[in-house]
Parts: C-alpha cells; structure tokens; sequence
C-alpha cells in the first residue's frame, strides 16, 4: 500500500499568457468580484447570477439576460477560470472557480481589481471572437 501526501497541495503552474488572457478575461467580464469571491466558497447557480437577481446580489455591472451570463460565464469555463458544478445527476446550472480562477481571484484580491483598458476591452474581444490564444 502506498501513501499519499496531502498535508501540501501542488500548485499547477500556467505560463505567463494563460494568466494575462484569464486576468483580462476576468476584469473584462460583466461580474463583479462579489460573484467570484462567492464561488471560492461554494457553487453559484445561474438563476442567481442572471436577470435582476445577479444585479440585486452584487453579481453583475448589469442586468444580464440569461443568454449574456451563460456566454459570459462559457467564455470564462473557455479561459479556464470556471467549471460547472456536476452532480451525480450530471451537469448542473451552477459554476465554482477553477484552480486558476482561484489563483487569478487570490491575486487580485490582494492588489486592487483595476478597472480593463480600452486595449483588454479590444484584445478581449478578438481573443474570444477568434479563440485565438494570445
């Protein structure tokens, strides 16, 4: 029988793009830090994002229909921030952060969330529109 090692969690590593494409993906998305700092905790589900609920929890910069959240937060599982919640029925409509969306909302909880530039509003858009990976 082999034992395991838990007491130190292995970090994953992402190279220096994958962070700076999650980051502007991040703060150029339409969700507050609330919504993020809520799904380091536990699972969120998407009627309380979107609508007037995810406005009136803090969630969103706006009312989003739930056509927007779902892309905005597809957009986000593509960038590898967040994952859907499964259960043992399978794929729910909640989300939870990934390891590096974990990372991303550490980081950025120490430093001020900086609001995007026009730049990552532009380069943000070209990368999702394209998928290119830069």
């Amino acid at each position: 029988m082999s034992v395991i090692d838990t007491a130190r969690p292995k970090s994953v590593s992402y190279s220096h793009y994958t962070l700076e494409r999650a980051k502007r993906s991040l703060i150029c998305s339409p969700f507050k830090t609330v919504l993020f700092e809520k799904m380091r905790a536990s699972r969120v589900p998407m009627s309380d994002i979107a609508g007037s609920a995810g406005f009136k929890n803090g969630y969103s910069k706006r009312e989003l229909s739930e056509l927007m959240a779902d892309n905005s937060l597809a957009w986000l599982i593509q960038v590898g921030i967040l994952r859907r919640e499964v259960d043992g029925q399978g794929i729910t409509d909640s989300f939870r952060l990934t390891p590096l969306g974990r990372q991303l909302v550490e980081q950025l909880q120490k430093k001020d969330w900086s609001g995007p530039t026009w730049g990552d509003y532009l380069l943000n858009a070209i990368t999702c529109w394209f998928r290119v990976p830069f």
